[in-house]
């Protein structure tokens, strides 16, 4: 569980992220993102843009959003602050949603939310 603190402290580094024009990717870290496979899909993050050595994006963790059943959940926001919500995501969805999103500008739109 997330303090008050650390909650703030989240979204205050995605805000400066947003504003020094990188893209940012939010996993859904709460209990029901958890509970349905978010660990592995942040760590499949997390060594993709590692090993692809991506310096414009930053990989942020957030709560429950509503929407339990669509979980994992990740929202990108790219540079320009568009939000792209990706539901029930897998570590196999998470690596092609940063070479076709993140590196190539395309939304992977059959893993959107609509």
């Amino acid at each position: 569980m997330k303090t008050l603190e650390e909650l703030e402290k989240i979204r205050k580094g995605e805000e400066e992220a947003k504003q020094a024009g990188k893209k940012v990717i939010s996993v859904g870290m709460a209990t029901c993102g958890i509970a349905a496979g978010a660990r592995p899909v942040m760590n499949s993050f997390a060594n993709e843009i590692r090993t692809r050595g991506l310096k414009n994006v930053e990989l942020t963790m957030m709560g429950c959003i509503g929407m339990c059943k669509l979980e994992p959940i990740v929202e990108v926001y790219d540079e320009d602050g568009t939000k792209t919500t990706y539901i029930k995501m897998t570590e196999d969805k998470a690596a092609r949603v940063v070479k076709e999103h993140i590196i190539g500008g395309t939304v992977v739109k059959e893993y959107t939310a609509g």
